[in-house]
């Protein structure tokens, strides 16, 4: 069921949305090769906990971390390690914050040193096709129009858009209905109705669109080895159009 949200609920996931993104700030000056995806992890939860919030991930169906860090190959829900990142490495940061019964979630791909070309396009793609949903989630538009607009933008560069996992609706719960396609057709899906709280996260891919499971269950990779980034925000469909609760800038 869809549920639609108060102001004074609203208000408490704009704080939320207001932290997720300053820890992403952060993030970005810590990245760099030798640092590991598991430090990330512990300075995010850390960095939560001082600001009086707490990982809205880390127990949700026993998953044991306060983030996601997915890299190069990996789609999504990688497990922090203790592995040092490298040079050249391309790694997604996802992660939910509840403070005060707010939630807000956004993940983001990091490049680690110096990246190539084609990273930097791929990149810089995804988080196009981020915006160029966004303009979609207005109050009588359906969910297909953002799905449409991002594979509209994507499919002429050539690149693949995961279609196994989507965006959804959140708060209070971390993951609501509707879910939110990278694709589709205009038309097509759920009215959008002021109050609704979704996230629009395009996976994009180099190369084929199609994922595989590994053994632990939750992490997705590309089935032949290209390289995956993710931009996630979470938005209100608002009168006044879509309102990033989780905008950086």
């Amino acid at each position: 069921m869809i549920q639609l949200k108060s102001e004074r609920e609203i208000e408490l996931m704009k704080g939320a949305g207001k932290l997720v993104a300053e820890i992403h700030q952060e993030i970005g000056k810590l990245i760099q090769p030798g640092i590991s995806t598991l430090e990330i992890d512990t300075f995010v939860e850390d960095y939560m906990k001082k600001n009086g919030a707490l990982p809205a991930q880390k127990g949700y169906k026993g998953y044991e971390y306060a983030t996601c860090a997915s890299i190069n190959d990996e789609i999504c829900h990688g497990f922090p390690r203790k592995t040092p990142l490298k040079n050249g490495d391309v790694v997604t940061i996802d992660f939910v914050t509840n403070l005060n019964g707010g939630l807000a979630d956004s993940a983001w791909t990091y490049t680690v040193g110096d990246v190539s070309e084609e990273i930097l396009q791929v990149c810089k793609a995804t988080k196009d096709a981020l915006y160029v949903g966004i303009k979609e989630a207005l109050v009588g538009n359906r969910v297909g129009d953002v799905g449409a607009a991002i594979q509209e933008f994507i499919e002429p560069l050539n690149y693949g858009i995961v279609r196994d996992f989507a965006g959804h609706g959140i708060g209070p719960t971390i993951h609501e209905e509707p879910n939110i396609p990278h694709f589709g057709k205009r038309g097509r899906g759920q009215r959008f109705k002021e109050g609704m709280v979704i996230t629009i996260e395009p996976m994009i891919n180099t190369g084929f669109w199609a994922s595989q499971m590994d053994s632990n269950g939750w992490t997705a990779r590309t089935v032949d080895g290209s390289i995956s980034v993710q931009y996630e925000h979470t938005i209100v469909i608002a009168k006044e159009g879509p309102l990033i609760l989780t905008e950086q800038n």
